[in-house]
């Protein structure tokens, strides 16, 4: 049993599609021997979880790795334009 059967879904999703998305979309479930619901919830969340993880977290390979801890390691930088910048009153202040 998947872990989506073990789970009671309690919440509709309701979509609009064309004719050839609905028919590729059962054709696909057709060859998953899956149903629908099953099939459209697995790979929308498989497409959720992708777009989320750089958001969430990130994976380096040991060399950029041991680059991006010397990044961080180095000190900050003087910005004087910055610092200037920062001193300024907000033009978005009342």
């Amino acid at each position: 049993m998947t872990e989506g059967a073990t789970r009671r879904r309690n919440r509709r999703l309701e979509l609009r599609t064309t004719e050839e998305e609905r028919a590729l979309i059962d054709r696909a479930v057709a060859a998953s021997g899956t149903d629908l619901t099953e099939f459209v919830v697995a790979h929308a969340s498989e497409a959720a979880r992708r777009v989320l993880s750089d958001r969430q977290s990130f994976g380096l390979e040991p060399t950029a790795l041991e680059a991006w801890d010397a990044l961080n390691e180095r000190p900050a930088r003087e910005l004087p334009g910055l610092a200037q910048l920062l001193t300024r009153p907000s033009p978005f202040a009342p």
